[in-house]
């Protein structure tokens, strides 16, 4: 798994989406549901991976724009170096975009919540989180977090294609961590 930064994220407790009974709370990579804490791509602070090096860097973010973070919760994520493409059913290497600096601060404590698939049509920045967003979750066994419990699952379920037509790929795996605001 390859560390790829982190995102600040108020987190939703329920979703019209699908009955969400079973969920305390989804912690989606996408921003669908979970809805990130800003629309940071245009101030261009995240790296090559479309997050961020470090909170300090969303701290500055949010304020040098005057952006209220009270509320969100901050995470750290994790990315399998090979996609998966639903449409020839293979798994393939992607690279961060190389214009970017990428330097991810690891993060010296994380709580691991589990793994999200994502879906990456445009090769950039996380789309959609077909459990949470597409319901998938009614059909697949998740955690209270709307996630999945590990990465053998998620490559089990990409390979017997119960993400089929969910949403245009190719799906990328994350590992979820939760880490604490410095």
């Amino acid at each position: 798994m390859i560390p790829i930064g982190y995102m600040a994220k108020h987190v939703a407790v329920e979703s019209d989406r699908f009955d969400a009974s079973h969920f305390t709370e989804i912690f989606s990579v996408s921003n669908c549901i979970s809805k990130n804490f800003a629309d940071y791509i245009p101030y261009w602070k995240h790296n090559g991976y479309w997050f961020f090096d470090s909170p300090e860097i969303i701290l500055e973010v949010a304020r040098d724009n005057s952006i209220d973070l009270t509320g969100t919760r901050l995470f750290f994520y994790e990315v399998y170096e090979l996609e998966f493409d639903d449409d020839e059913s293979q798994w393939r290497l992607f690279e961060r975009e190389l214009s970017f600096k990428t330097e991810v601060v690891i993060p010296i404590e994380k709580t691991f919540e589990g793994v999200d698939v994502v879906t990456f049509s445009c090769g950039t920045s996380p789309e959609c989180s077909p459990l949470s967003c597409n319901g998938l979750a009614r059909e697949v066994e998740t955690n209270q977090h709307c996630l999945l419990p590990s990465f053998g699952n998620a490559v089990q379920l990409l390979n017997a294609g119960r993400f089929r037509n969910s949403e245009p790929g190719p799906f990328r795996v994350f590992a979820v961590y939760s880490v604490n605001w410095p």
